[in-house]
């Protein structure tokens, strides 16, 4: 059992910029693989967060290493925006950008904008899978080339190297291209939160990578066979510690549940930046000592994970 790769959720309704910072640099500092930022449509209970791609972009340009993996809600949300925030994100952090696309069924958020009635389960994950296509269709809509920047002709873009998407399905109707050049990474890392069956069939159909919330180790196995192989797995681990759970037991748990097949654990601290610390600066280094983890060298978070490189579909297509 070797090769885990670890990320940690951080959530929190605080405004504080450098807060997220020195949050992002622990995780950092540790060579985690990389870090989600939870996020929601609406104000959840309890007071607004700020939002998560904005909070990624910021903490960005003052980490090194880390991958950087914003929630953001599809439901009411244009993907032509999505596409754009997200390429902007893998800009300005080299290479190291994701999305973690989310849906809403919460009858406030709808009212939020007024446009509709809230969409059934069935209906939002359709939905989500029409978005991310189009944001990845919109991410492939400039050539790796296609900038050419010939001062003596004046010619800085070449229009054959870009390309229209004409998406139109039930939700949306997108003709593109992006206004963002290709993201630094063709395709910045999609993940996906499985929970229900419906999820899993959109994981399947839209994602690089997708969280569980198993049980146990043979619970995790039984997820992981009904899951497209593709997927890279990784479960989810509440850290709490101080009362009643150790750093030893949780070690100890993630041993015991790698032998499911999980490519990896996202590390969700129970209290900020208590539990943050614990796993960065205890948990971690006993997972090294144990050789269940070992930082990457790579510098893209595609890269990191071990995913395929991203052909641009419409490169390709122009070759056939």
């Amino acid at each position: 059992m070797t090769g885990l790769h670890l990320a940690v959720a951080l959530d929190g309704r605080h405004f504080d910029a450098d807060r997220w910072v020195d949050l992002a640099r622990e995780a950092d500092d540790a060579r985690l693989d990389f870090v989600t930022f939870e996020d929601t449509f609406g104000p959840p209970a309890g007071g607004g967060r700020p939002d998560a791609v904005l909070v990624a972009a910021r903490v960005a340009p003052l980490t090194r290493h880390i991958g950087l993996v914003p929630v953001a809600t599809t439901t009411h949300t244009e993907p032509f925006h999505l596409s754009t925030a997200l390429a902007t994100l893998d800009y300005v952090s080299n290479g190291r950008a994701g999305w973690q696309p989310r849906v809403s069924g919460d009858p406030a958020e709808a009212a939020l904008l007024g446009r509709r009635e809230p969409l059934g389960v069935e209906e939002l994950f359709a939905e989500a899978a029409d978005a991310v296509e189009v944001v990845r269709r919109l991410w492939d809509s400039w050539q790796d080339d296609a900038i050419i920047k010939d001062i003596a002709t004046g010619r800085f873009i070449d229009r054959e190297r870009l390309h229209y998407i004409d998406f139109d399905g039930p939700y949306f109707s997108v003709k593109g291209p992006s206004i963002v050049p290709r993201p630094p990474q063709g395709q910045p890392v999609v993940a996906a939160l499985a929970h229900i069956p419906v999820a899993w069939e959109f994981a399947a159909r839209s994602a690089d990578l997708v969280f569980i919330t198993p049980s146990d180790a043979d619970d995790a196995a039984r997820i992981i066979g009904k899951l497209d192989r593709r997927l890279k797995v990784y479960a989810d681990v509440v850290v709490h510690l101080g009362e009643g759970g150790t750093v030893q037991q949780i070690a100890d748990l993630i041993q015991g549940w790698a032998r499911a097949g999980l490519d990896g654990f996202r590390l969700r601290p129970g209290r900020l930046p208590h539990d943050l610390t614990a796993i960065t600066r205890e948990l971690v280094p006993e997972l090294r000592r144990r050789g269940l983890f070992t930082p990457s060298e790579k510098s893209t978070l595609r890269d990191r994970l071990g995913l395929p490189v991203a052909v641009n579909r419409y490169q390709e297509a122009g070759r056939a």
